[in-house]
């Protein structure tokens, strides 16, 4: 799927966010239900973050690996039917809060259950359900698949450490070393790629129902990968680190308006040089697998491609970086070439140069525009958002559009701040205070952008208690969850009517 030809509407939540039971939303029922509620709101694409497995922060931005799924978000009633676990078995999970995500609580408890029903799934599972597995095992993911069960047995047995600081045999993927644990530990193994296949067959059931109702499935994908992943393990050559992992440089963007030091985010950097020796086979297996699961993917920190913020390990801020040139063209070339049309956007936020802009428009990739930035300040032209445009109110990094408005009691903008921010908004919209977030969405509508995407929260009018993600901030994040009855009538009645008189529903 490229950018429609005609305007259409999608609504932004991640997965963790979906309501019920069980501590965190899932694949599931639940994740269907959505899909009834996305048609009922007159929308035709939802949007989600990253569905990698997560680990520090619970972020879904620094993977475990890039082409895993994320083991929490399987539907755990669904194992109870296939007769993987029990009713009683999961009752603890079901006693866990609705409001948030306890990841504390959560991860321990579902994992526990996962690999019960994982060690049952060979006794337990249909004929059908087998043939799926021993097709899923044997197919393209045959190529990160061992490397992940591998990675994620070796980092339990080191104590969930990053692999760097691992026993140098398998620090340095000793052949010898590796086959012992192949060996001794078959069922270990086993059970990981088994609740690989378990998140990958509920995925793929998710995707035909949202298909067969007429939605599109919409997600990200980060442009670099944590150090501590298996993609970074199995694949070290890929980047900038010497033979014990250990980074050369890492990467972030320079200071700035908004920060002094600049950001340091600590991933390692690529080895473009060696990626353009082996004709970039690893994004293309990358963009080929996401293509399995998403219709359209939004790739993150785009301008990286042109080129990237390089800061030598052991510096203290991102001051001391610099700017080295990336693979430009060649990259998407040949994924072009592999797979055919990108099914991409690329995130061109920030400060972008022409020579971004410029490969983006080679490209022919949709670009962003969030309003939240736009109608801040004084000066905003509407027509300036192109027809290949993705436009939103705000982002998961954004506060809700109410409290990004309102402001709350912990705020820590200025007040003037906030009432310029106010004025100008007002004036850009021609709404008032009470209604910014209807009215915000209703000028996203209102742009020439053939998709115009809105976090679910700015639909229901929620303040900064809702807001899904801090940048900066450690703990807190990613714990928001809608509760089931905010999805009401009024909800897919009001949504309908606004996308509807704006030409942007279903067809």
């Amino acid at each position: 799927m490229t950018l429609p030809p005609h305007a259409q509407a999608g609504v932004c939540l991640h997965l963790s966010s979906l309501p019920g039971t069980g501590g965190i939303g899932t694949l599931g029922q639940v994740a269907r239900n959505f899909v009834d509620t996305l048609v009922a709101m007159n929308q035709s694409v939802w949007q989600f973050l990253p569905t990698g497995p997560t680990a520090y922060g619970d972020s879904p931005y620094q993977p475990l690996s890039s082409f895993a799924g994320n083991e929490m978000l399987i539907d755990m009633d669904e194992l109870v039917q296939r007769g993987l676990l029990a009713a009683g078995e999961i009752e603890a999970l079901h006693a866990l809060p609705v409001s948030r995500v306890d990841y504390g609580a959560l991860i321990p408890l579902k994992r526990k259950l996962l690999a019960l029903a994982a060690n049952r799934f060979a006794q337990r599972a249909g004929t059908a359900l087998q043939a799926d597995y021993e097709g899923f095992v044997q197919t393209h993911n045959a190529l990160w698949l061992h490397d992940y069960a591998m990675y994620r047995l070796l980092k339990t047995r080191h104590q969930e450490q990053a692999w760097p600081t691992w026993q140098p045999e398998f620090v340095h993927r000793e052949t010898d070393a590796l086959r012992r644990i192949e060996q001794r530990d078959a069922a270990l193994l086993e059970a990981v790629k088994v609740q690989q296949f378990l998140f990958h067959h509920q995925w793929h059931t998710l995707r035909a129902y949202a298909h067969a109702h007429g939605v599109q499935l919409f997600g990200d994908m980060p442009i670099y990968i944590a150090l501590d992943s298996a993609d970074a393990w199995a694949n070290r050559a890929l980047l900038q680190v010497n033979a014990d992992g250990e980074p050369r440089c890492l990467a972030g963007v320079p200071p700035d308006y908004f920060s002094a030091d600049g950001q340091l985010w600590g991933n390692p950097l690529y080895d473009w040089d060696y990626q353009a020796r082996t004709g970039y086979r690893w994004w293309i297996e990358r963009l080929r697998h996401a293509e399995t699961l998403k219709d359209l993917i939004r790739i993150d920190h785009f301008r990286g491609f042109q080129a990237y913020w390089s800061v030598p390990a052991g510096a203290a801020t991102a001051r001391d970086g610099h700017w080295e040139t990336g693979p430009g063209d060649a990259v998407f070339d040949a994924i072009r070439a592999a797979i055919g049309e990108l099914p991409l956007v690329a995130e061109d936020l920030g400060l972008i140069t022409p020579e971004v802009d410029a490969l983006r428009h080679r490209q022919q990739l949709p670009g962003m525009r969030v309003l939240q930035f736009d109608v801040a300040g004084e000066h905003f032209d509407l027509d300036s958002i192109s027809a290949n445009t993705v436009c939103y109110t705000g982002t998961h990094d954004n506060d809700t559009t109410a409290g990004w408005f309102h402001g709350s009691t912990d705020d820590p903008r200025p007040a003037v701040e906030i009432l310029a921010l106010q004025q100008h908004a007002l004036a850009h919209t021609g709404g008032q205070a009470q209604t910014i977030h209807h009215d915000l969405i209703r000028l996203a509508y209102a742009s020439q952008a053939r998709l115009a995407v809105v976090p679910l929260q700015d639909f229901l009018g929620l303040g900064s208690e809702a807001r899904l993600n801090t940048p900066g901030q450690t703990g807190g994040n990613w714990q928001w969850r809608v509760q089931a009855e905010q999805l009401d009538e009024a909800l897919m009645q009001g949504a309908s009517a606004m996308t509807g008189a704006a030409g942007r529903g279903r067809r």
